[in-house]
């Protein structure tokens, strides 16, 4: 009985799981707050380029930034197109500004009527599939400011600034 009671207690030791081991974890972690220490120290220092600069070359830097060129903005009236989605109705609020040559503002005002004619045309013949892709606004605003440039004439409008853009 001696000997049974010897091997059903080393099978019973055979039988259980070990243990894993911790010492990747605790490798991992480790390793995980040297390099985000090191990234740190590295990019506040200035080695990455990320770090504080001191007073006098902060104020070499802003000595140096340039001008921005002059701007000028007119706003687009609001847009609300109805548009069909599935069978449900759905509607796109549009508001944006067009940059414009400065001086040029009279001249982009007085064709408005025609920029929210082309706007509306071109917003109507989207589908609301097209305009949920993520890439959508970009494409579309290229769209509608290639046609507000050539509604306006060429070297007036600078670019499409999409101030709302919301499908319900």
């Amino acid at each position: 009985m001696a000997e049974e009671d010897g091997e059903a207690e080393a099978g019973e030791d055979a039988e259980a799981p070990r243990k894993k081991s911790k010492l990747p974890l605790i490798l991992g972690v480790v390793l995980m707050l040297g390099g985000g220490g090191g990234a740190f120290f590295a990019t506040f220092s200035g080695i990455l380029g990320g770090g504080e600069s001191s007073g006098e070359e902060g104020a070499e830097n802003m000595a140096e930034a340039e001008p921005l060129e002059p701007v000028s903005f007119v706003p687009i009236d609001p847009i609300i197109i109805a548009m069909r989605s599935g069978g449900q109705a759905a509607h796109l609020r549009f508001r944006a500004e067009l940059e414009v040559q400065p001086g040029m503002e009279a001249e982009v005002e007085m064709v408005m009527p025609r920029i929210l004619d082309v706007l509306n045309t071109y917003l109507r013949a989207i589908e609301v599939s097209e305009i949920e892709r993520p890439s959508a606004l970009m494409s579309l605003r290229a769209q509608m400011l290639r046609r507000i440039q050539i509604v306006t004439g060429e070297g007036r409008v600078k670019d499409l600034l999409v101030t709302e853009f919301v499908v319900n």
